[in-house]
């Protein structure tokens, strides 16, 4: 998959994979590579700054923790990001509905 298809869903995608609990930030990084099937195999480069940017917009609370000597930002999903998943879900839906729409041969047939 282009990296520029993810452009202005990757807020969602880290929001949806942190949905089943807190995360260090490899750790997103290989859930978003499972949950798409290997699609989305995304650089550290282009998930921290995500991170950091839903941290510094309260959907995400992140916490330092030391794992065999490593420190690591662990991070969770908060109130307002629940919230902003659910929003993101619902334009996702409506998009996804009429872009399907549109690209569906004429005269409805497949």
């Amino acid at each position: 998959m282009r990296p520029a298809a993810v452009r202005g869903h990757l807020d969602a995608l880290i929001l949806a994979v942190l949905e089943d609990g807190p995360r260090h930030g490899y750790a997103i990084i290989e859930a978003l590579q499972a949950r798409s099937g290997g699609a989305l195999d995304l650089p550290t480069g282009t998930v921290y700054p995500a991170l950091r940017r839903l941290e510094s917009a309260a959907l995400l609370s992140g916490t330092w923790s030391s794992v065999g000597g490593r420190e690591r930002r662990t991070y969770a999903l908060t109130r307002a990001g629940r919230h902003a998943l659910a929003r993101q879900r619902a334009e996702w839906s409506e998009f996804s509905s009429v872009v399907d729409a549109v690209l569906r041969p004429a005269g409805g047939a497949t």
